[in-house]
């Protein structure tokens, strides 16, 4: 029996009212003051006092392991990006090193690092936004002329205010940067190079919407170039840097995708690519970079999700239900698998003679891996930082198959906790929407596990990684298939027996948290309460105002929003147009710099629920975008998080 529940203050602290995007400077009140007006959009804001290092959440936030990683080109150095001091920075380590681990050296400060690369004479480059507006300086550091360490950071590219940038890659003499950026009239992405000493730029190449470097070729006159087609598809082209004339190579019917693995240059006329032209499953392809001409190298029933070329050989990954298997082909297309890895999801870069290897887990925040191309023998270079937290406690999922209502079958990964008898579910529905849900290392999802509530991570039609038909299953007019697709699953759930689906919750950030705000207001009967992080609550205003990188694949993804049958159409479906369908309690978060869905979107929806008597609290964190980076403002966000649950599923 589900209830409509007033707002309620949790027992945190309530400051001020908004009424859009805009901070307040209302004063802190003592929660036990407070009262709660319905008329009011009161909100949830962290203190300083809110970090909590000795909450029982701590120590599954503060279980971390090493972000992405690169070699350096002579193989001696790994960088990886690590949070030991609460923001994402940059850190070297000695690879040649008996233990790596033990030469770890941080080398930024400040802002959190959003990307980083070696450029191929031995640099780091890498970009910092500003809480998270996305916009990035771009930064280079040499190592000092002793050999024995690293130079300060040097400012390459300051951010501008329209710049919203994606980082290409970096000739082979290291002279010249490739990049695109918005920077010209705020929404298309142009080709810029820019110097690497004076950091001088030019515009190359004026595109329309999304246009992004994928390689550059070793002699630095031609870059590979995506155009979006949709979140899950796009055209390739040769721009020639010099010209700025394209050659389009792949421009399939239907839409295909050629970059997600990533791009690699084999020589100069010729590249290596994944995709899934011409078939179900992304395969490893050599393309001809004057006609398009492709080759195929290796194909199999799943996506071949990541590439790298090591000299003569090629390292790549295939992604089978969400687990990584990884496999060296030599140059007589001869295929290795790499064994000696534990199960999980893998990243990988490599030199000729060398692969670095990231393994995350359900089990494993972050561990590197060290792999000789010539004996394929493994070796742990860097093994992660439980923080006090019992790495045997952490549990693994299963993946389940389930059929929908109208014969798709679905994918899904559902975690039980141990020893709980039909414990409470949450439903926890990754973003995208051309995303998957996969085995990482989550800490929600494992502290949610250890008070005795399942997990359940649905991979619903559209998700990536189950093949090219799968992914546009829920695009434009078929929106709302994939929000049935969690009732269906919840369905499943139920006659499966193990978990209490009479208590059970959906949660979700970006589009999941849309596909919350969604199927609580078209099945109002079908979850007993909602979590809403950063999610979309009209799609027209969303649309209207998305940042660049989103205008660029929405016009496939969800049509034009500009035309009036689109427009029409998603003032329909908005959960906004349904909003007085809600009838339990969800809790709403935002981050108050997020470029790409409006805190605004947030709001609409509390004061909805709030005018209808429905508790929906409202966390606002003033210096996070679109997520939260912050150490402080996730050990806040989590504790918030599990009581609302706790609470929820004891009415």
């Amino acid at each position: 029996m589900k209830k409509a529940l007033l707002l309620s203050t949790v027992g945190l602290v309530l400051i001020g009212c908004s009424d859009g995007g805009g901070a307040t400077d209302a004063p802190v009140q003592d929660a036990a003051d407070t009262t709660t007006e319905v008329e009011t959009l009161s909100y949830i804001e962290p203190t300083v006092s809110d970090a909590n290092l000795d909450s029982d959440v701590a120590p599954y936030v503060l279980a971390r392991g090493a972000g992405p990683a690169r070699l350096s080109p002579d193989g001696g150095t790994i960088v990886t990006r690590l949070s030991l001091t609460g923001t994402r920075q940059v850190y070297v380590m000695d690879a040649s090193a008996g233990d790596p681990k033990s030469t770890l050296n941080q080398l930024t400060d400040g802002s959190g690092v959003s990307f980083f690369d070696f450029t191929p004479d031995g640099q780091i480059i890498y970009g910092a936004d500003r809480n998270g507006d996305e916009r990035e300086n771009y930064w280079v550091i040499a190592p000092n002329e002793a050999g024995d360490g690293w130079d300060e950071p040097r400012l390459l590219l300051p951010a501008t205010e329209q710049g919203f940038r994606s980082y290409g890659g970096v000739s082979a003499d290291g002279t010249t940067l490739v990049f695109s950026s918005t920077e010209r009239n705020g929404l298309d992405y142009d080709i810029y190079t820019a110097d690497m000493s004076t950091g001088e730029t030019r515009l190359v190449f004026e595109g329309v919407y999304g246009n992004y470097v994928q390689a550059v070729s070793p002699d630095g006159m031609t870059a590979i170039v995506s155009e979006s087609v949709g979140e899950d598809s796009d055209r390739l082209f040769a721009l020639n840097l010099e010209s700025g004339e394209r050659t389009l190579l792949s421009d399939p019917d239907p839409r295909a995708n050629h970059t997600d693995p990533g791009v690699e240059f084999i020589d100069p006329q010729t590249i290596l690519v994944a995709t899934n032209r011409d078939r179900e499953f992304a395969a490893l392809t050599a393309m001809d970079i004057q006609t398009g001409e492709p080759t195929l190298l290796f194909q199999t029933d799943a996506d071949v999700d990541g590439l790298k070329r090591c000299g003569e050989q090629t390292l790549f990954t295939v992604n089978r239900d969400g687990f990584s298997e990884a496999s060296l082909m030599a140059a007589d297309r001869t295929v290795t698998p790499i064994t000696g890895l534990p199960t999980g999801v893998y990243s990988i870069d490599c030199t000729a003679d060398q692969a670095l290897i990231r393994v995350t887990a359900s089990n494993i925040p972050g561990d590197l891996y060290s792999v000789d191309l010539d004996t394929l023998d493994t070796r742990r270079v860097f093994s992660s930082d439980f923080g006090g937290l019992d790495a045997e406690s952490l549990i693994l999922p299963e993946s389940v198959r389930i059929d929908a209502r109208d014969g798709v079958e679905l994918q899904g990964l559902l975690y039980m906790p141990e020893g709980a008898e039909n414990p409470p579910v949450v439903f926890i529905v990754h973003g995208g929407p051309t995303a998957q849900s996969r085995p990482t290392y989550n800490s929600t999802v494992q502290y949610l596990l250890s008070r005795d509530i399942a997990v359940f991570q649905p991979n619903v039609r559209g998700s990536t990684g189950f093949g090219r038909t799968y992914s546009t299953l829920d695009d434009q007019r078929k929106r709302l298939d994939s929000v049935r697709d969690l009732v269906d699953m919840l369905d499943w759930l139920e006659e499966d027996g193990r978990v209490d689906t009479s208590r059970a919750a959906v949660m979700g950030g970006s589009y999941g948290g849309y596909m919350v705000n969604a199927v609580l207001a078209d099945y109002p009967e079908a979850f007993d309460a909602g979590i809403a992080l950063f999610g979309v609550g009209d799609w027209v205003t969303a649309l209207e105002v998305a940042s660049p990188a989103l205008k660029a694949s929405d016009l496939i993804e969800y049509g034009d929003i500009t035309k009036p049958e689109w427009r029409e159409f998603y003032t329909e479906i908005s959960p906004i147009a349904k909003a007085d369908n809600i009838r339990v309690p969800v809790l709403y978060s935002h981050g108050v710099m997020d470029p790409r869905i409006d805190i605004a979107e947030t709001e609409v929806m509390v004061r909805a629920l709030r005018e209808n008597g429905v508790r929906a609290d409202f966390v606002r964190l003033p210096d996070e975008g679109h997520g939260w980076r912050k150490l402080d403002n996730r050990l806040f966000y989590e504790r918030i998080q599990a009581d609302f649950l706790e609470e929820v599923f004891q009415e």
